[in-house]
């Protein structure tokens, strides 16, 4: 019997320790099922490149590449389909891709790898998955803006007192702040989301292990194939951005999620009997076990978890990159879970969230009644005496001394005075953020059509 030292398992780049292979493999035997179809296109675009690269001989013909690229569609076929399989023995789907490759072809699955590294091989596979799933987080940040735009829109003079604090503070409305919740997502949340992409929209491909290759590749050309905008220039620095794009998605993730945390939490108090201002679905409330009467507001309630969580990963996902030297470095392989993990979490929060807001109500003689603390109505009044010409601080003092004099106030009335920009009876209230929403789409259209045309060219369905 061999000793536990001399036992080997053999993998395409060699023999190695059965321990090692699980420790170094970790989890991407899993996570890289997902990168697997995306590999077949970064694959794809290589080959085809290579063929066409001058040199002699050729690496492939046209008929070999044709047949190269036959099997590549089959594999990124079951791939989508859930069929793709990677073995410990693979260690990753790059692997598994070119071990396919081989069984089918033979000597022309050997030449795929020629002129580059896993690393940017990875790199490239990464971008773009990352591109589609922004892309896809996008499509839901806008469904969830115009969810909150339309419930804004059916309430826009609903009288709702603005709180600071969580304290009565001045007259509101319902659309003011559905309205708010909607352009925090379209200003701040979608120019990171947007960000992201446009970082992850670049290509790595051909800088091999950051390093270069004595061989004349065409590095725009692989860009262009696989609908980049441009290529990462400088193949050290294509290398050193692998983990950087990762954690910067991270990041504008998390941002969003902090929103929606804070959007979840305002429809936890608020939908509270104590408020009663809105009422959240009950298909997506739950109930107790020992109590009939319960509805609970547990989508909302693990939002703000799952808030918490998205960043605890974009710190973990930068945290790995302190330090680190330039060029490729194994701690990287750790930011590819943080990434997906990061994107599944937001994307589904943004997806059921919008749902929620979809069906949210508004109820209207809970939000006036609201306004039966006459000190809401403070600010409002001070500013009128000041108007007449009363010094402010003078006007501060008198109705801070006199509040009971504001008692039944008409919060309908108070909301409708505040004409200027962005004020509760604005006209014009939701047109910057239907604007932006419409902007946004039509640059996700015109993106996703360039992206989608590349890659039907390269491998086509």
């Amino acid at each position: 019997m061999k000793a536990k030292s001399e036992i080997t398992s053999k993998t395409v780049v060699g023999a190695i320790d059965p321990d090692v292979l699980a420790f170094t493999a970790g989890s991407d035997t899993v996570l890289d099922l997902r990168l697997a179809q995306w590999d077949c296109y970064g694959t794809a675009a290589h080959a085809t490149m290579l063929c066409r690269m001058p040199a002699k001989p050729r690496i492939f013909s046209e008929k070999e590449l044709q047949e190269v690229l036959g099997q590549l569609r089959v594999l990124r076929d079951r791939a989508r389909d859930g069929a793709f399989e990677i073995t410990a023995e693979d260690q990753d789907c790059h692997l598994a891709i070119e071990r396919n490759l081989t069984e089918k072809l033979g000597a022309l699955g050997k030449r795929v790898h020629t002129g580059r590294s896993r690393n940017d091989q990875s790199a490239t596979a990464i971008r773009l998955l990352l591109r589609d799933e922004l892309a896809g987080a996008r499509e839901e940040l806008f469904a969830l803006a115009e969810a909150l735009l339309k419930f804004g829109r059916r309430n826009a003079k609903l009288p709702m007192v603005g709180r600071t604090h969580l304290q009565p503070a001045m007259p509101s409305s319902v659309g003011t702040w559905a309205g708010a919740w909607a352009e925090e997502l379209l200003d701040g949340d979608l120019r990171l989301l947007e960000a992201a992409w446009t970082t992850a929209d670049r290509c790595p491909l051909g800088s091999a292990a950051s390093y270069g290759v004595p061989l004349p590749i065409d590095r725009a050309a692989t860009a262009r194939m696989l609908g980049f905008a441009e290529p990462v220039y400088n193949v050290l620095a294509a290398g050193n951005s692998r983990g950087k794009v990762e954690a910067e998605v991270v990041s504008a993730l998390a941002q969003t999620m902090v929103t929606l945390s804070r959007l979840a939490q305002d429809l936890i108090i608020f939908s509270m009997p104590e408020f009663g201002y809105f009422s959240i679905p009950r298909e997506f409330c739950t109930g107790s076990s020992i109590m009939p009467q319960k509805y609970n507001p547990d989508v909302c309630e693990l939002v703000r978890s799952k808030a918490a969580q998205v960043v605890g990963l974009s710190t973990a996902a930068s945290g790995i990159l302190v330090g680190m030297p330039g060029g490729y470095n194994r701690d990287l392989q750790d930011t590819k879970k943080l990434v997906l993990e990061a994107l599944d979490t937001t994307r589904a929060s943004l997806r059921i969230m919008a749902r929620i807001a979809g069906g949210l109500t508004a109820n209207p003689d809970r939000l006036r009644a609201a306004f039966s603390d006459p000190g809401v109505f403070a600010t409002d009044r001070a500013l009128e005496l000041v108007a007449g010409g009363m010094p402010f601080r003078d006007a501060y003092h008198q109705v801070r001394d006199h509040l009971e004099d504001l008692r039944g106030m008409d919060p309908d009335a108070a909301v409708a005075r505040k004409t200027h920009l962005g004020a509760p009876a604005d006209p014009h209230l939701f047109d910057a953020a239907q604007s932006a929403l419409r902007a946004g789409r039509e640059r996700l259209r015109t993106e996703s059509r360039r992206v989608r045309a590349a890659l039907r060219r390269l491998l086509p369905d």
